[in-house]
């Protein structure tokens, strides 16, 4: 791929000698995380979508979760240390993380936030999320992505 073509997270990936793997999909109406796991030809509980929560502080949380389950806000919540947690407006989140809904990535974000991803992350060798922009997945594995960010792991989907 064209140095051009790289995403934040791909390029701080690179600068870092880390491996991954790209994956693009294009030319298709998937919209939602179950439709994008499905055009990878890829299993939906290893396909982790990153969302962004404000907590009632002020503070902001990454919780990455398979695509095809829910995020708990109460056991975000209870693992950011917080009263509560909400999902951050879409509008707020290309000023707050440099991204935008549907290509927003763990990895490049303009600042640092406390991350979680889900306990079941352990059951796969690499996991897939979000490269940096629509139609760009990243594969890495969890080892690697530690190298990257700080993240604790938890249980905070709904089932």
């Amino acid at each position: 791929m064209a140095k051009d073509n790289k995403t934040n997270a791909m390029r701080k990936l690179d600068s870092m000698k880390i491996s991954y793997r790209e994956h693009y999909y294009t030319d298709t109406d998937a919209v939602n995380g179950n439709e994008i796991a499905q055009v990878l030809g890829e299993n939906p509980e290893q396909v982790f979508k990153t969302l962004v929560t404000e907590g009632k502080s002020g503070a902001h949380y990454v919780f990455l979760v398979p695509v095809c389950r829910e995020l708990d806000l109460k056991k975000a919540a209870a693992i950011a240390g917080e009263k509560s947690v909400s999902m951050l407006k879409s509008k707020e989140l290309l000023p707050l993380t440099g991204y935008i809904h549907g290509g927003c990535s763990p990895i490049g974000m303009k600042k640092f936030f406390p991350t979680t991803v889900h306990i079941s992350a352990l059951d796969f060798d690499t996991i897939f999320f979000s490269g940096g922009r629509i139609g760009f997945q990243i594969e890495m594995t969890l080892a690697d992505l530690k190298k990257v960010i700080p993240f604790s792991l938890g249980d905070i989907t709904t089932d």
